[in-house]
């Protein structure tokens, strides 16, 4: 450590011991996330039975149950003082920190045998977002961050994105059915209409914590969403903001305005150097609906 690191280390020891606690929680995420890849990747285009939870649009599989089960046990193993909140198994534990983890994030994608899932594993205290990691298996891809850096296979990552809009590429998963209902078919359908027309290259691939992660290692340029949960963006939240990527959470009339970016139901994700009027519209048009039709407190 030169001088100057150790004067800036004296002046600065909690935020030292801060990056120091990130790191470790960063590592058991690491550790927890490429435990349960390897036995998803191993059942990965293997015949696996399918239930449903809300509709036929929302599915799950036995390797979801058993992934959680095992992320939880070794969080639980490597940091006692912990609480998770899974996407099957709901809030377990009572620990100071708090853990968002979804085990398959893309769940579709992983029983049809399309290699687009992943893993989302995010540690948060005092309702920041400490240390986040979502690991693909299919790619060998681990994305992690600190509180200070973010990192693909432990190299340092940097977003980037074009300037143009016409020459950008956005994933987004809208419009779903829900989004039907929500908004109405036709003005939902000319919604993506406008985005198709107008991005050079428009994806809809199914995981919105991979969808974000790629963002941040600059692999597209921007992503969208408005139907995420906790588990699915806590991590990649802290992914893209360290890499220089822009995290701007939506509301959607169901939380209340400031909110957590991770506890946001909508999403606009920005490479460094994105900002694309026509998403930002279509996105404004969305919110400003989906307000409209929240219950008054």
């Amino acid at each position: 450590m030169t001088d100057a690191n150790t004067a800036a280390s004296r002046d600065h020891p909690d935020r030292d011991s801060a990056l120091d606690r990130s790191r470790r929680l960063m590592k058991v995420a690491e550790g927890a996330a490429r435990a349960a890849g390897a036995p998803l990747f191993a059942a990965f285009r293997l015949e696996v039975a399918v239930d449903y939870k809300r509709d036929l649009h929302d599915v799950v599989t036995i390797h979801d149950r058993q992934a959680e089960a095992l992320i939880r046990d070794y969080i639980f193993t490597h940091e006692p003082n912990s609480a998770m909140l899974g996407e099957e198994g709901g809030q377990v534990g009572d620990g100071e920190i708090q853990w968002y983890v979804d085990p398959i994030d893309g769940t579709a994608n992983f029983a049809r045998g399309l290699a687009f899932w992943c893993i989302s594993i995010a540690a948060v205290e005092d309702g920041a977002v400490m240390a986040g990691v979502v690991y693909d298996p299919v790619a060998d891809l681990l994305f992690s961050a600190d509180i200070a850096r973010s990192y693909l296979n432990g190299e340092v990552i940097a977003s980037r994105a074009v300037a143009d809009e016409a020459r950008a590429t956005l994933i987004t998963g809208y419009p779903v059915s829900r989004d039907f209902r929500l908004d109405g078919r036709v003005v939902a359908l000319a919604r993506f209409g406008d985005l198709v027309e107008t991005f050079s290259t428009v994806r809809r691939p199914g995981s919105a914590a991979l969808s974000i992660a790629h963002v941040a290692a600059g692999f597209v340029d921007a992503a969208a969403g408005f139907g995420v949960n906790a588990w699915d963006v806590a991590a990649a939240t802290l992914i893209l903001k360290n890499a220089g990527g822009r995290y701007q959470p939506l509301s959607l009339g169901k939380v209340p305005e400031g909110a957590a970016d991770y506890l946001c139901p909508g999403y606009l994700a920005y490479g460094r150097g994105g900002d694309y009027p026509t998403l930002n519209r279509v996105a404004a048009a969305i919110s400003a609906g989906r307000i409209a039709q929240a219950p008054a407190p």
